[in-house]
């Protein structure tokens, strides 16, 4: 199923775990329903610091509705790194970054390869 949108409660969600994880990243994986993103998991062994977040692969949940990840970039900037785009693939095909100072403008989506994605705002 195609994804079509982010629900805003989730997006409010990502803007607080910014904020409270703040100097460090955080890392997330989100999972959708009826084409909208409107879950996440925090993954058990999750490494944060104030330069990358990272978890073993083998500990993320089996799941159907696996659509991506979603992490903070505590410096602002909203483009993937390049250890964003090795990671993107491994997780998803929806990629949600989050930046200081974690307002509503404050996000972008990517695709597994790194291209921006629209994704509507949705409720």
């Amino acid at each position: 199923m195609a994804i079509r949108g982010i629900s805003r409660d989730l997006l409010m969600m990502l803007f607080e775990l910014g904020k409270e994880h703040h100097p460090n990243e955080f890392v997330a994986v989100l999972r959708e329903r009826s084409g909208i993103i409107q879950d996440l998991d925090l993954v058990p062994g999750t490494i944060v610091g104030e330069e990358s977040a990272s978890f073993f692969i083998d500990m993320l949940p089996l799941d159907i509705h696996q659509a991506g990840s979603a992490h903070s970039h505590p410096n602002g900037v909203l483009s993937p790194s390049p250890a964003d785009l090795r990671f993107f693939p491994t997780v998803g095909r929806y990629h949600i970054i989050v930046g200081y100072p974690y307002g509503e403008r404050d996000w972008r989506g990517y695709r597994a390869d790194g291209h921006p994605a629209r994704l509507e705002v949705v409720g």
